[in-house]
């Protein structure tokens, strides 16, 4: 079920198909209103704009983003940091990859903290500073949907002409993550993501919670095994890391795993 509700949201998030005709991208009305992941407003494909592209526009003109923390904590209070486990492209495409066969590494636990190091020190702090969108500049997704196409199907070679250091890092990053994914479970979401870094913040207070009933759960640790998070989730079920995918609850021996709404 999660996997076909993912490849959904793909189609749902990037199916402008004139593009392959025409070329561009998509600006019509739709692009006023922001997707709650994240998802480069300059894919071709795209028929909305990204909420971080939007905050940090907002913070480079010096203004309070009030339809930006609104999509957040509305989505944040409700579902935690469940939209990034179940309509996320990105988020898709890692769980994919973690699939091939390689050698699999685990994360320190430090790691999960540099997501806020790039939302705050990245996405806030130097966007205010420097009054450019950094994050987008960076952002591997953006990369692989916007900057690869764009200039791949450039007629003019107008963008070409522009590819530099600059393009070449970004591709550096995306490359650097996507193998990154191979080995790691959700590489990208896990260190780097700043919109998971705000949904985190949610997962102890939000609506949906999960909870672990302790005489039942015999410490097998079957839900870390499959969690693509890799959280130990009998032993902190609102884990700053939990994207509530369910599958935890599906394998769970003893079905001491339950998502309720409070």
């Amino acid at each position: 079920m999660k996997r076909i509700v993912q490849i959904v949201f793909v189609i749902i998030h990037n199916s402008y198909i004139p593009a392959f005709f025409s070329g561009g991208i998509y600006q019509g009305v739709l692009k006023r209103y922001c997707t709650p992941i994240l998802n480069c407003w300059g894919c071709p494909l795209a028929w909305y704009s990204c909420p971080m592209g939007a905050l940090q526009h907002f913070i480079g003109l010096r203004l309070i983003p009030f339809y930006i923390l609104g999509i957040f904590s509305t989505v944040g209070m409700t579902i935690g940091r469940m939209s990034c486990g179940w309509i996320c492209p990105f988020g898709f495409l890692q769980d994919i990859l973690y699939k091939i066969k390689s050698f699999k590494l685990k994360l320190p636990n430090w790691c999960s903290y540099l997501k806020y190091v790039m939302l705050i020190g990245v996405a806030v702090f130097v966007v205010y500073l420097t009054e450019e969108p950094w994050f987008c500049k960076l952002c591997p997704d953006g990369s692989l949907i916007a900057g690869i196409p764009l200039v791949l199907a450039d007629r003019s070679g107008d963008l070409r002409a522009l590819v530099g250091w600059h393009y070449y890092m970004k591709i550096a990053i995306l490359i650097f993550i996507l193998l990154g994914s191979i080995g790691i479970k959700r590489f990208f979401c896990r260190t780097f993501c700043p919109v998971g870094a705000i949904y985190s913040v949610f997962n102890r207070f939000s609506l949906l919670r999960i909870r672990v009933n302790k005489k039942r759960c015999i410490d097998c640790g079957s839900c870390q095994l499959v969690c693509p998070m890799d959280v130990p989730i009998h032993r902190s079920p609102n884990h700053i890391d939990c994207i509530r995918c369910l599958d935890c609850k599906k394998v769970c021996p003893t079905q001491a795993i339950k998502y309720e709404v409070r």
